[in-house]
């Protein structure tokens, strides 16, 4: 658990996740919830990508970043899900000091790829709805690889400035984490030495992965609310705010929750457990629900594909 070098100074070699609740009843029920939420994500993402890759209709820039979307939120829910739900089950909260720093790695990796393919699906539907004339000329596949590999290394980039810092920091002493991961508010606040140039620095990046892309996505949407006033017909209306609302849920969910754990004063421990859990845990599995309820073109695909299955011609 601690390690000691020549100078006496003991060394964090393992953290203690201290969980939700202490309760073995209430574990066992968290346990419950979380095991139905992550397969329930992992099936919803892939079916969603499945439905996306076999069904020749939804080839489509839109329907490209929303795959992107749903991989990364299958990889953003098992950064931590599965960790979780086996502390959960066997009682043992420990967790590395390696496994910890791949943990907080990963989960801003996921998490700032998320947040730059929000800007840029919020791009995609300003141009088909003010500019559709120009679409299919901008959006090329070749715009939306290069858009896609800029958001996963935006991701990357930021994930790996963050994580450096807060690593880099000695911990010592205090080896427990009041939280269910390793999620950086959480550990930074155990590190051994000043953490003011860290947090700076962690305040920046969420300026360039946070409030960049939430910007492109307030424009996008004041002109194309602007655009939807200007249609002529109802029909048309309806159909521009059917495209866009399912996007627009999407983000508040996800920002809300990234702004105040990672761009607020320092709120309660318990506060930023609960955030967490919404945005980490709940909001990869309603992603391809809010897509799927709200769009006719995934529901139609999705019939197809049950009515191609051999089961049910049968």
């Amino acid at each position: 658990m601690y390690q000691t070098n020549q100078t006496n100074q003991t060394w964090v070699t393992e953290f203690f996740l201290l969980g939700l609740s202490d309760d073995p009843q209430t574990q066992l029920l968290l346990f419950v919830l979380f095991l139905v939420v992550y397969f329930s994500t992992i099936l919803g993402n892939l079916l969603f990508i499945s439905l996306v890759l076999f069904d020749s209709q939804l080839h489509t820039p839109m329907y490209f970043f929303l795959c992107n979307l749903s991989l990364s939120d299958l990889c953003f829910s098992t950064t931590t899900v599965p960790q979780a739900l086996i502390h959960m089950l066997s009682g043992t909260k420990l967790i590395s000091f390696t496994g910890c720093a791949a943990q907080v790695l990963l989960f801003l990796f996921f998490g700032s790829t998320q947040c730059a393919l929000l800007g840029v699906m919020s791009y995609d539907r300003y141009l088909a709805i003010c500019d559709p004339m120009h679409y299919t000329l901008i959006m090329t596949w070749r715009v939306c690889a290069l858009l896609a590999i800029g958001c996963w290394f935006s991701g990357l980039v930021a994930s790996l400035v963050d994580s450096t810092f807060i690593l880099s920091l000695p911990y010592q002493g205090d080896n427990q984490i009041a939280h269910f991961f390793c999620e950086s508010p959480a550990v930074l606040v155990l590190a051994s030495a000043d953490t003011h140039k860290t947090e700076l620095i962690i305040f920046f990046m969420g300026v360039v992965i946070i409030v960049t892309p939430l910007s492109l996505i307030l424009v996008s949407y004041v002109c194309i609310i602007i655009s939807i006033i200007k249609m002529k017909t109802t029909s048309g209306r309806l159909k521009a705010f059917s495209t866009c609302g399912s996007h627009l849920i999407v983000v508040i969910l996800f920002y809300g929750g990234a702004i105040i754990n990672y761009m607020t004063p320092k709120s309660s421990q318990e506060l930023g457990k609960i955030i967490s859990v919404f945005y980490a845990v709940m909001n990869p599995m309603l992603n391809p629900l809010i897509y799927s309820l709200r769009n006719k073109d995934v529901k139609r695909a999705f019939r197809n594909a049950v009515n191609r299955t051999p089961f049910c011609r049968t």
